[in-house]
């Protein structure tokens, strides 16, 4: 008999169950959280603890009896689990509890089809969300199957085999647009190279201030809100900065704990922005009792979007919630910025950030005139190939000086390919 899945509605009952596992205890506040940004009117949050996952309904019969009576009682019309499900418990649960039945997974993909906005970020999410699916295709339509008794056969392909198909080949095709929309954005990125400009990317959990703080540093309009997940699309800005020049600040999709894996290959063009940035600014809700477990959290994540080494400066937002605390960089033992206290919704401390950002992105750029010799015509050609020269002019004597900005590490390398030394240029 074909398994009709329960229609959905906005009343939901909240599970979540402790495993008493010291790695990754956590109460139901962010499930909470996430069923409102999704659009759903939590009406129970159903606790409980356990030792392992029950393999047929996640959950012991006692306490799925006691989900059963609240849906019933509250007229409830999804089930939300705070917890990854497998298909089987899905489809058990649903059939148990007749109602719809959600995991974490596909709650945060329903908050991600809300918040999408550009054509990419549609495709990532539809993406996201038929990986998803196809894992959850279930054996209903046994009226269709292609084997059985004599006068009793099937067509060729069976309803379950067909959709497989269908989500393969949407899935392909997706794939390949956002090949090609990846294709663009690394051209992008080797042209800001080139131009040797800097690349600051904003990371950090879910709801800590991200595109509050890009829309105050850059005097943009960027959707922001006090929800999870207001930002999923890359948003990228030039920005001038003291001393330093232009850099290109990036304002990225929030981390989660326990974000799936497959949100994160399905987002990697995005992240991408974050891993081949020059610096990240970590911003961290300073007023939020979990941050710490929440930078972990965003340090996993950077982890394995092979961001972790880049340069990184904590940015501790909404100070404005905190009493006695003023904005202020705090500095490692060599003088260094590693974190700034600012509140981006009162704009507190902004310039400190900018500051701090001068000064380490500064160790790592030669901004200089340099007095070309006359034998230094293929150093000459090398930095006008790297985007380097700002302007060229001429002494009394006929030769160049070049006025340059770019990385240091490109720098030292045109160096030691030309034969040159740095005390060559500015001596002659």
């Amino acid at each position: 008999m074909f398994f009709e899945r329960p229609e959905s509605g906005d009343l939901a009952v909240l599970v979540h169950v402790d495993f008493n596992d010291p790695l990754n205890s956590y109460g139901p506040e962010e499930c909470v959280e996430l069923a409102i940004s999704a659009g759903a009117d939590p009406v129970a949050v159903v606790t409980g603890s356990r030792q392992k996952p029950d393999p047929r309904y996640f959950v012991g019969t006692g306490k799925l009896d006691e989900i059963m009576d609240i849906v019933v009682r509250e007229d409830a019309q999804v089930v939300i689990f705070d917890h990854s499900l497998t298909p089987s418990q899905e489809r058990n649960l649903e059939s148990f509890l007749k109602c719809r039945v959600l995991d974490r997974t596909g709650l945060i993909l329903d908050i991600f089809a809300q918040r999408a906005r550009t054509h990419e970020g549609k495709l990532q999410v539809e993406l996201a969300q038929l990986q998803h699916l196809s894992t959850r295709l279930i054996r209903g339509w046994t009226h269709l199957e292609r084997q059985g008794s004599v006068g009793n056969r099937g067509p060729g392909e069976t309803q379950l085999e067909t959709d497989r198909r269908l989500i393969r080949e949407r899935i392909k095709g997706i794939q390949k647009r956002l090949d090609k929309v990846n294709v663009q954005r690394d051209q992008s990125r080797r042209s800001r190279t080139r131009s040797s400009t800097p690349t600051v990317s904003l990371v950090g959990y879910t709801n800590a201030g991200k595109s509050t703080l890009f829309n105050r540093a850059t005097g943009s309009d960027v959707f922001a809100a006090d929800q999870l997940f207001a930002t999923l699309d890359p948003t990228l800005r030039r920005l001038d900065m003291p001393e330093i020049g232009s850099i290109v600040l990036a304002d990225t999709v929030g981390f989660i704990r326990q974000l799936p894996h497959r949100l994160v290959k399905a987002f990697q063009a995005t992240l991408k922005e974050s891993s081949e940035a020059n610096l990240l600014l970590h911003i961290v809700d300073a007023s939020d009792l979990s941050r710490d477990e929440n930078i972990q959290h965003v340090n996993d994540v950077l982890r394995e979007i092979d961001a972790y080494e880049i340069p990184t400066l904590v940015v501790f937002n909404k100070i404005d919630a905190l009493s006695n605390v003023e904005a202020r960089i705090d500095r490692d033992e060599g003088g260094k910025p590693y974190r700034v206290w600012l509140s981006a919704k009162t704009g507190e401390g902004v310039d400190l950030l900018k500051m701090a950002i001068s000064e380490l992105l500064g160790e790592d750029v030669i901004q200089d005139s340099l007095l070309l010799p006359n034998d230094a015509g293929r150093f000459r050609a090398m930095m006008f190939e790297q985007g380097a020269v700002v302007s060229e002019e001429y002494d009394e004597d006929g030769r160049s000086i070049l006025n340059v900005r770019l990385p240091k590490k490109d720098f030292l390398q045109i160096l030691a390919k030309t034969g040159l030394s740095e005390e060559q240029l500015h001596a002659a």
